[in-house]
């Protein structure tokens, strides 16, 4: 760990020669950062000699610093300048992700639903079509170049009608307005049929799912009385994936996301879950914790786990995908990816989990079934459990630059901020990391709550520690995997409209 000694003699000693610096201590070395975004590994004894003021101006290491912009009286300051206007671009934009929750009806009791699901025969909990067209144009009043309207639920797929009309509806403006406009549909593809994806194909929808592993595991957590719902989604799965490659679209870039939620009952299974995704043609694994919003928060004494428990469990599973990879699979680890394409690639990736300051409001924007506004889907959620301090309006009544300028949007930006937290303000991390201050809320009952007690801080800490442990360490083959992780894929089929606001619209990282 890194004492507040170690930092005041690093700051006195190079005051005048280093730009402002974090150090952490990290797989026996010590790890440099700055606010660019840029990072150096030191021996102790190459630690000592810069604290000591040794290092002469043609000392090879005095020479990496300089090439990371480390150097204050060489600094670039015109390269890095563009280089944090490119980290910061997502702050200009305004929402670009539109969650557009269609019904909160869904066929499946997920044991650790975040949403909150209602029971099919609530159809009070639909959307209808007066309210979609508002949210609609909620959300073409941002000022995006590029627009993402995602369907969430529930289960979208319950509401059919609505989510076809969006969809047209949504066409129509953008044939006027020409954003970079995609379609995302998050579903558990139980009640999916021919039609339905004849139409999704034919009008460039992405697809989402839920896949937590092989049917003893899936079918423990996600129960459907339809039937076994893992067969289910892996059936619908392959023939989304088919569909993809009649029309001559690379698979390995296009198929449908699927991720797993972890659990309790995953933990021991790290690489059954792994090689069931590749048995049934996934590429990629987003290895998602389970956090404390909707039914998780009450059912955490059976399914949930000491932070500890998952960061061994993600190791394990990397390892595994390192290998597969050896192996000629391949196959990535989205967390890896995303951190892979921040601290190696220098690129930001637009993760709203890990911005400074955060997505809710300012890259985001929730629309309930009623058409009310919230700052992002977790703060909706929040919402279901009787809370609305997440709300910022509502469609058809509050202009979207009204929500986004509000008192709501604004504390949420001001927690989310790492500067505004001691611990983050101090941290190597805080180049490439973030804060969910409804996480925050949630746990410690404060938007911007303590790091040092936070679950959230404890899992990006240790996968930092993880992430630099193998980057510094790790042999070439593992070198290069990561790097190539850290190189952006657009995923330009999903597009509706092109222009220059395309930028990084629906990229994926690491293919």
């Amino acid at each position: 760990m890194t004492r507040p000694s170690d930092l005041s003699m690093l700051a006195r000693a190079t005051q005048t020669r280093l730009v402002p610096v974090r150090l952490r201590q990290v797989a026996g070395q010590w790890l440099l950062t700055n606010d660019f975004g840029h990072h150096v590994a030191l021996s102790g004894e190459d630690l000592a000699r810069l604290m000591g003021d040794k290092l002469p101006a043609g000392d090879p290491l005095w020479q990496t610093l300089n090439e990371n912009h480390f150097v204050a009286a060489t600094l670039d300051r015109a390269a890095v300048t563009q280089q944090m206007r490119e980290r910061l671009r997502f702050v200009r934009s305004g929402p670009n992700l539109h969650i557009f929750v269609v019904t909160l009806r869904c066929n499946h009791t997920c044991v650790y639903c975040h949403a909150s699901r209602a029971p099919m025969d609530a159809v009070d909990m639909d959307m209808d079509i007066a309210t979609a067209e508002r949210c609609v144009d909620t959300a073409f009043e941002s000022p995006s170049p590029a627009l993402t309207i995602e369907f969430q639920g529930g289960e979208p797929l319950a509401n059919w009608p609505v989510v076809e009309h969006i969809i047209e509806y949504g066409l129509q403006k953008n044939a006027l307005a020409g954003r970079s406009l995609m379609f995302s549909l998050v579903s558990n593809l139980s009640l999916m049929d021919d039609e339905k994806l004849d139409y999704l194909i034919d009008r460039k929808v992405q697809i989402c799912t839920s896949l937590d592993g092989p049917a003893f595991l899936h079918d423990e957590v996600r129960k459907w009385k339809g039937g076994p719902s893992h067969d289910t989604t892996v059936k619908w799965m392959a023939r989304i994936n088919q569909r993809f490659i009649d029309q001559g679209l690379d698979p390995r870039q296009y198929r449908v996301e699927a991720l797993p939620t972890v659990t309790r009952l995953s933990l021991p299974h790290a690489k059954e879950i792994l090689d069931h995704y590749v048995d049934i043609g996934c590429r990629s694994i987003f290895l998602r914790h389970l956090d404390p919003f909707g039914w998780a928060a009450t059912t955490k004494e059976r399914l949930g786990y000491e932070m500890a428990d998952f960061l061994t469990f993600y190791k394990e599973a990397y390892f595994h995908v390192v290998e597969l990879n050896r192996r000629g699979i391949d196959f990535v680890e989205r967390t890896a990816a995303l951190f892979a394409a921040k601290i190696i690639g220098h690129w930001e990736p637009n993760f709203l989990d890990l911005r400074s300051p955060c997505g809710a409001g300012i890259g985001q924007i929730a629309y309930n079934h009623d058409g009310r506004l919230f700052t992002c889907d977790e703060g909706r959620m929040v919402d279901r459990a009787g809370d609305d301090c997440f709300c910022i309006g509502k469609a058809g009544e509050t202009p979207l630059s009204t929500a986004v300028g509000g008192e709501v949007v604004r504390a949420m930006a001001l927690a989310s901020v790492l500067d505004s937290h001691p611990d983050c303000a101090m941290c190597a991390y805080k180049p490439y990391c973030g804060v969910c201050p409804v996480h925050n809320y949630c746990e410690q009952g404060s938007l911007h709550g303590r790091m040092q007690d936070s679950t959230w801080c404890q899992k990006h800490m240790g996968l930092f520690d993880f992430f630099f442990e193998r980057w510094l360490n790790g042999d070439e083959f593992e070198k290069g995997l990561l790097m190539r992780w850290a190189t952006p894929r657009a995923l330009d089929h999903f597009v509706q409209e092109k222009n220059e606001g395309t930028h990084r619209l629906g990229e994926r990282i690491g293919e």
